[in-house]
């Protein structure tokens, strides 16, 4: 008797992704791991080494939600299998950073990943050869921050100068983009592109909320009130050893203030200005909550105009040389009275006067962060005594700070519940009162690690590790 057998195919994720268990297990969920496929059940026409594409009687729709559940990290792999799955990973991208211009012009963007939320420019702005060729041809690879340029040093300006394309170049890319890519939610460019760019992103991207412009300048923000939804705003006008621009002075921050009235959160980088732009965004931006200033340039008596910012609640310094030349006098300083954050970051903290008058502005303060700040001495954080409604304390790097310095502002705070303590070399633990231990019982929240000395010594407890004399080795 003659029998006929049909021969059983592994399922689908075992031929693609033998040594991973993630799509399978997605697979499982969606009810298609328990079906087995044999030879009458494959579709027709057989794909490389004779073997038909189980996939292809699976819709785009499916086959999306299949992948949506892969996790990120092996979509890229997963994106390699076929052009299909090339297409379908792409409509799954939300988030794209750029590295070559020329891919603008070719129109790839709108059919490659067509619904893009997120589009970083400002690397593929830079006039620069492409990273791998250049790097064989003896180029110097300068990275800053998430930017990367292939810089000649025998050809190319010299460090801080990188050059960027040709203005016209960016408003041909930005003409397309605004077509190609309308339901852009971010958008990084570099604000070398003239007034006619910026408009047409502003007339073909109408759901933009967030705009990062780099190397902005007071000309640059011309068209800034074209972009009629925009609540979340980042002016850089230089990096430090990646380039420099003409700078945003009180003009631009006033431009801005106009333009943007319903602005959220604002930022500030490599930015000039002073009394006058700041008191402006206060006096227009009534929606702003969080502004963050970094490595500013800014003259006298701009800390005294942040009290315009009325419905201000998170105050930001970043990377800043100094905080204000001359506040003014400080009797006649305001206050923002719904701030309730306040953070610090690899700030220079050296001048006792514009820090006293930083806390006085910032009095009805909720939670205040240090982070790597120099100069910060017992004198200098004593002047925080001045914000008597502190909850939430955190010190990180803070080395120059005492065991002293620490507890004789703490124990002022009857409100205080939560305290971080982290790297602060000067803090010691038996340098800790009983008063100080007894706030510490009964914090709500509490991270002690002042030096790497007392949580290595706190982890080498009973091992007989650390000690000086101690045998390693003994006899049998």
């Amino acid at each position: 008797m003659h029998h006929h057998h049909h021969h059983r195919l592994r399922s689908w994720p075992d031929l693609w992704f033998a040594a991973d268990n993630h799509l399978k297990h997605v697979l499982l969920k969606m009810g298609l791991g328990d079906q087995t496929l044999t030879l009458k059940d494959l579709p027709p026409g057989p794909i490389g080494g004779g073997v038909a594409d189980p996939t292809a009687t699976l819709s785009d729709e499916i086959l999306l939600r299949i992948l949506a559940a892969v996790p990120e990290s092996l979509r890229l792999p997963a994106s390699l299998v076929c052009k299909r799955w090339l297409r379908v990973v792409g409509r799954l991208r939300r988030s794209l950073t750029l590295l070559d211009w020329s891919l603008i012009g070719r129109r790839r963007l709108p059919f490659r990943f067509p619904d893009l939320a997120d589009l970083d420019l400002v690397p593929a702005s830079f006039a620069s050869p492409s990273v791998a060729p250049a790097l064989c041809r003896g180029f110097v690879l300068l990275t800053v921050g998430p930017v990367s340029v292939a810089v000649d040093t025998g050809v190319d300006l010299p460090v801080g100068e990188c050059r960027f394309l040709e203005p016209a170049d960016i408003d041909r890319g930005l003409m397309t983009v605004a077509r190609d890519c309308p339901g852009l939610r971010k958008l990084s460019l570099v604000a070398v592109a003239s007034e006619a760019g910026l408009m047409s992103v502003a007339g073909g991207c109408n759901t933009l909320q967030e705009l990062e412009l780099h190397r902005c300048s007071d000309l640059s923000l011309r068209p800034i009130s074209a972009f009629n939804n925009l609540q979340i705003l980042r002016l850089v006008a230089s990096v430090e050893g990646l380039y420099r621009g003409p700078g945003v002075t009180d003009i631009g921050l006033t431009i801005l203030a106009h333009g943007c009235k319903r602005l959220v959160k604002l930022e500030l980088g490599g930015c000039e200005g002073s009394y006058d732009g700041i008191s402006a965004i206060g006096r227009c931006c009534m929606m702003l909550e969080e502004l963050t200033i970094s490595d500013h340039r800014m003259d006298a008596g701009w800390v005294a105009a942040l009290s315009f910012c009325v419905n201000l609640k998170k105050l930001r310094l970043q990377s800043c040389r100094r905080i204000d030349i001359d506040p003014g006098p400080l009797e006649h300083l305001g206050r923002c009275p719904t701030i309730e954050t306040l953070q610090m970051q690899r700030c220079q903290l050296r001048d006792k006067r514009s820090l006293q008058a930083l806390f006085m502005v910032c009095e009805a303060v909720r939670n205040l962060r240090f982070e790597n700040c120099w100069g910060l001495d017992n004198d200098m954080f004593g002047l925080v005594s001045i914000c008597r409604r502190v909850k939430f304390l955190s010190l990180e790097g803070c080395s120059l700070l005492t065991t002293e310095g620490l507890e004789s502002v703490v124990l002022s705070w009857v409100d205080l519940q939560r305290l971080t303590v982290v790297s602060c070399n000067n803090i010691k633990d038996d340098e800790v009162s009983p008063a100080l231990s007894s706030l510490f019982s009964v914090l709500k929240e509490f991270k002690w690690r002042p030096d790497t000395k007392s949580v290595l010594a706190m982890s080498l407890v009973g091992t007989g590790m650390g000690k000086r004399g101690g045998r390693f080795f003994k006899r049998a």
